[in-house]
């Protein structure tokens, strides 16, 4: 079984506490991915649903040899992250991803009401683009091969099969 080789730290993204969670999910994933558009809703009930049981850390994976707005959209999210508001544009990408485009996130950015002069700035530094780098590099040093790849405890979970029983199998 794999193990999540790169450690939770200071430059994640983070929903919870992870020193205090009984489950710490970890979840490479693809703004384009269908599959993970298919877990999105599931995550985030499961992280609402059980609280303060439950720390969730998303890493960018984007797929760009198949999803031409991967990498767009984990920049966009990661420079909205920069304006505190990463988690808002995660889920407005996901909740809009059938209408994923460059039009559609210049309006995200817009829906969120963030600066930007800010996001243009920030999307063409290396540091996001290097974020988005050491996220898809610890995923494939983690065994991540595709997305959506879960980790439970910094163990590679194997046992997701698209349900939101699934989720809660793990509190149990």
């Amino acid at each position: 079984m794999s193990k999540l080789r790169i450690p939770i730290g200071k430059n994640d993204h983070i929903l919870g506490n992870p020193d205090t969670a009984k489950i710490v999910l970890v979840e490479y994933g693809d703004y384009q991915c269908p599959y993970c558009g298919h877990a999105f809703p599931l995550v985030k009930k499961f992280v609402e649903e059980y609280g303060n049981d439950v720390a969730f850390v998303f890493r960018n994976f984007p797929l760009t040899d198949s999803h031409e707005f991967a990498m767009s959209a984990a920049t966009i999210a990661e420079a909205a992250g920069k304006q505190g508001k990463f988690w808002e544009m995660h889920d407005l990408i996901y909740n809009n991803q059938n209408l994923l485009s460059q039009e559609m996130l210049k309006e995200c950015v817009t829906a969120l009401h963030l600066d930007f002069n800010k996001i243009e700035n920030d999307i063409t530094t290396s540091d996001i683009q290097d974020k988005i780098e050491a996220d898809f590099e610890g995923g494939v040093r983690s065994g991540v091969n595709g997305t959506p790849s879960f980790f439970v405890n910094n163990q590679k979970w194997e046992d997701y099969d698209g349900t939101y029983d699934s989720f809660v199998d793990l509190i149990s």
